[in-house]
């Protein structure tokens, strides 16, 4: 009887059990031909996930950073909040957590079309720069080689932008040269541009004489006329791979016409419809093309350079349209549509639009004694988390186009210690240049999430 009453009492918990399976097993059945179960799975395929999480001793939340690059947090970190402008004092700062990411190695990293560039945060990085201060001079231009003045910190150097969602790829000068076999590089607008320009080779020859690199600017019609200060460009060939890297000025990306060829201080006619000739002709010889115009469009820029608005092929007459930021956004957009409707015909080429890059002029502008005499990182943060650009004239004109967007707009803005300031080879000057950026620096970050994305 006792046997009894005890085979009952341990049966029924086997029964239990055996019951919870069988329910168990049905459900699991049920779930797994839900097509809302699919659709979870089909998401979880597609989104990589960090490998593992950890908590610092401050109670930062940190993806751990593969590859041995350098995981130094940087102390001050912020963002940059959404704004309509790039002006430097209508951007503050807000604390935010510091990301750095590690993947498993049975993960595959992110394409280049998975990545958003323009998001992310700088990082201090002993491997940086990537290329002498002290050299380059075959490329770079004396006043932008801020190692030759008097400047007595270089900490600007230091460091590599991440983006937040993926590697940047290390630049390599004989990887990018065998992507680049039998193409050729068109960099087309203003001195940002021309800075962009010399940084790429200078990125390229590691800053190093190069005295097999050919200078085929004839090609191009880049030829210093009688009298003038410098040509309209510069070419380079490399013959090893045949690769061609082009500067031209285009400071407004509009076609300028002199209306008299016969005198020098003729006015000139400022086509707000028109592409530059330059890029009209070679076109067809480019291969990767990038645009840039943004700190010539105001007054006295037009004025000192005799620029007439033309529009329909004759002088403007729209008092709308003349007003600078309108033109600028006519001719911006004109630009943008004229190149798109070409690269049906030229299927080869990738046509990218840098944003603007930002000036950090304080109390005062280039011309009523502004400064940026900032030495520290990253006092205004050092993450840039907001959607969208800050230069939206470009983001606009390019929306339902094929030229790519390259923004470099935000992650500079938070560089105000990496400009040419007031520091020259012969002293220190009253007047600051917060325009430009010392060399290496800022701009070889550009040409870094250029060459990502071609």
């Amino acid at each position: 009887m006792k046997s009894g009453i005890n085979y009952s009492f341990r049966g029924r918990p086997i029964s239990l059990a055996l019951a919870a399976c069988f329910l168990f097993t049905i459900l699991l059945w049920t779930w797994e031909s839900n097509p809302i179960a699919a659709t979870l799975r089909s998401a979880q395929e597609w989104y990589l996930m960090p490998s593992e999480v950890r908590i610092d001793s401050t109670g930062t939340q940190k993806l751990e950073e593969s590859e041995g690059k350098s995981s130094t947090p940087i102390t001050k970190n912020g963002t940059i909040p959404n704004a309509n402008t790039v002006d430097s004092e209508a951007v503050g700062s807000f604390p935010a957590k510091s990301l750095e990411i590690q993947y498993n190695q049975d993960v595959r990293s992110p394409s280049s079309e998975d990545c958003n560039y323009a998001k992310g945060r700088w990082v201090a990085e002993s491997r940086r720069p990537l290329y002498s201060g002290f050299g380059c001079k075959q490329w770079l231009s004396s006043m932008w080689s801020c190692r030759m003045t008097q400047r007595p910190d270089f900490s600007y150097e230091g460091y590599r932008w991440q983006p937040v969602n993926c590697d940047m790829p290390e630049f390599d000068s004989s990887s990018f040269l065998r992507k680049m076999k039998d193409k050729t590089i068109a960099f087309i607008g203003d001195s940002l541009g021309r800075q962009q320009f010399q940084s790429l080779m200078c990125m390229v020859t590691g800053g190093q004489e190069n005295p097999e690199v050919q200078n085929v600017a004839w090609e191009y019609g880049l030829v210093k006329p009688r009298g003038a200060i410098r040509p309209d460009g510069w070419a380079y060939r490399f013959p090893k791979t045949n690769t061609t890297i082009l500067y031209y000025w285009s400071a407004s990306l509009c076609d300028l016409v002199p209306l008299n060829v016969l005198d020098k201080l003729s006015e000139v006619a400022m086509h707000l419809d028109r592409p530059p000739a330059f890029m009209r002709r070679f076109l067809d010889r480019f291969d990767v093309l990038v645009l840039n115009t943004g700190h010539h469009w105001n007054r006295g820029k037009l004025t000192a350079n005799r620029w007439v608005m033309h529009v329909d092929g004759k002088p403007n007459e729209d008092k709308r349209i003349a007003e600078i930021p309108n033109a600028k956004n006519l001719t911006i957009h004109n630009v943008v549509r004229w190149l798109d409707s070409q690269l049906v015909s030229h299927p080869r080429l990738k046509a990218f639009f840098r944003t603007i890059s930002p000036r950090h002029f304080y109390n005062g502008d280039w011309n009523t004694g502004g400064s940026c005499d900032n030495t520290i990182p990253f006092t205004n943060g050092s993450e840039v988390t907001q959607e969208g650009s800050m230069d939206q004239t470009i983001e606009s004109a390019l929306k339902g186009t094929k030229i790519k967007i390259l923004d470099i707009t935000a992650l500079s803005q938070l560089r105000d210690e990496a400009h040419m300031s007031r520091y020259t080879a012969r002293g220190i000057q009253n007047t600051s240049d917060c325009l430009h950026w010392c060399l290496p620096g800022i701009p070889d970050t550009w040409n870094e999430l250029l060459v990502a994305q071609i």
